[in-house]
């Protein structure tokens, strides 16, 4: 498999940089690539992030800005908000944000004082490090509150997360993570929160295009603030966006600008704005609920091998897996599957024993293989692959890795990724 030769400005410029980016177009052409958090963008996205919008600063917002020149800067801001507002039915959107977490810390500045309580699920159990976990700033700067799931179900208990928002009292209520293989029970956080005088915060980075495409529960009609990545299943660009409900809206641009940040990438913003028209066509609605499909079709066929998912399954793009009784630390069988031409990330599963960077399990999922187009067909194959991977790197059985890869990279020159240009 080989691409044809598509930076010719930068591969005379810099041609140690284009290698790398060469190398890097091949590897996403032949490999699996199953981490939850990835995806391919369309050629389109992809052709935005490069365009001149590079060149421009635009402190402020369209209308108020403290530079000129924003003729057609000020139209794409509104163009790319008023989509996100169509796309996820909210009142508000910022679509500004540079990232996830720089967006949450945003919510922070918009609603609580350094040292004020906060509660989020904590990060061992599927949590994200801005929730208030104690190693990121919103841990130090912020009085923290875990919560997580029941050892028996791997599930939330919401008795338990409104006892302890009743006795702790958030300023905050987060809900939403990176390992959550369920669906979100949105409204019940939000009577939580009401309960309790909270904010509630939707995190919606990992399903932000299977809410977009009608197959996971929205939180807009519950949630204060939605908070959301713009890449991963949306399809989108490196950035992220803030939504609210029109109240809470000169807060959030407030605390977005001047409170955090300067001017936007106006390359991104463009980015945004044409990932978020695709999610408004019904060819991403039949996307976002294949992923769904296919992520439930794997999970059924590594039941059947004696895998044993967290939760006991998914609900929606994510799998996580417990390896313990397979005897493969989770980090080891990462190592052996990214050999194998399978790309899935080690990650720390509900009450592991094992520390966070040699922990039990692996996170795996299947936006980008649906993006390629494989269907609940390939689910057994794919979950043959894992369970011959996993068992390879028990053994050491570097061979066996070798031959995956090779079939791997067979079934992948049948399903060229968007955006790759594939000879």
């Amino acid at each position: 498999m080989s691409l044809p030769l598509s930076h010719p400005a930068l591969a005379a410029a810099d041609p140690d940089v284009a290698a790398l980016v060469g190398a890097e177009e091949l590897l996403q052409a032949d490999t699996l690539r199953m981490i939850p958090s990835e995806n391919y963008v369309s050629a389109a996205v992809l052709e935005a992030t490069g365009t001149v919008l590079q060149n421009k600063y635009s402190e402020g917002y369209p209308g108020r800005r403290y530079y000129e020149g924003q003729q057609n800067i000020d139209p794409l801001e509104r163009l790319a908000a008023d989509r996100a507002r169509a796309v996820f039915g909210v009142e508000h959107a910022n679509v500004q944000p540079y990232s996830g977490s720089p967006a949450n810390l945003a919510v922070y500045l918009a609603f609580a004082e350094p040292g004020d309580t906060v509660m989020g699920m904590a990060l061992p159990m599927g949590g994200h490090l801005t929730h208030g976990w104690g190693v990121s700033a919103t841990g130090k700067w912020f009085r923290g509150v875990q919560y997580g799931v029941r050892r028996d179900t791997g599930r939330i208990d919401f008795d338990q997360v409104r006892e302890l928002a009743l006795a702790e009292r958030p300023k905050l209520l987060f809900c939403g993570g990176t390992a959550l293989p369920r669906t979100i029970d949105f409204a019940a956080f939000a009577e939580i929160a009401r309960e309790c005088g909270a904010v509630l915060v939707a995190d919606i980075a990992h399903i932000a295009g299977l809410v977009a495409g009608g197959a996971h529960p929205s939180p807009a009609p519950h949630a204060d603030v939605v908070s959301t990545t713009t890449h991963k299943t949306l399809r989108g660009p490196r950035g992220a966006m803030l939504m609210s409900r029109e109240e809470h809206a000169k807060a959030i641009d407030k605390a977005v600008f001047p409170g955090l940040q300067g001017g936007p990438h106006n390359h991104t913003t463009a980015a945004i704005a044409v990932a978020l028209h695709e999610a408004a066509q019904p060819s991403f609605r039949d996307y976002a609920h294949a992923v769904v499909a296919n992520s439930r079709a794997l999970a059924e066929e590594l039941l059947a091998r004696g895998f044993d998912l967290v939760s006991g399954g998914t609900d929606n793009h994510l799998i996580l897996m417990d390896l313990t009784p397979k005897d493969v630390p989770g980090k080891a069988a990462a190592k052996a599957l990214d050999r194998a031409g399978i790309v899935v990330n080690y990650n720390t599963v509900p009450y592991d024993p094992r520390k966070p960077f040699d922990p039990s399990g692996i996170r795996i999922g299947t936006p980008s293989l649906t993006s390629r187009g494989l269907g609940t067909g390939h689910m057994a194959a794919v979950a043959e692959w894992i369970d011959r991977g996993v068992a390879a790197a028990g053994s050491g059985d570097e061979e066996a890795l070798a031959k995956i890869r090779a079939e791997v990279t067979e079934l992948m020159r049948a399903f060229p990724a968007p955006g790759l240009a594939v000879d």
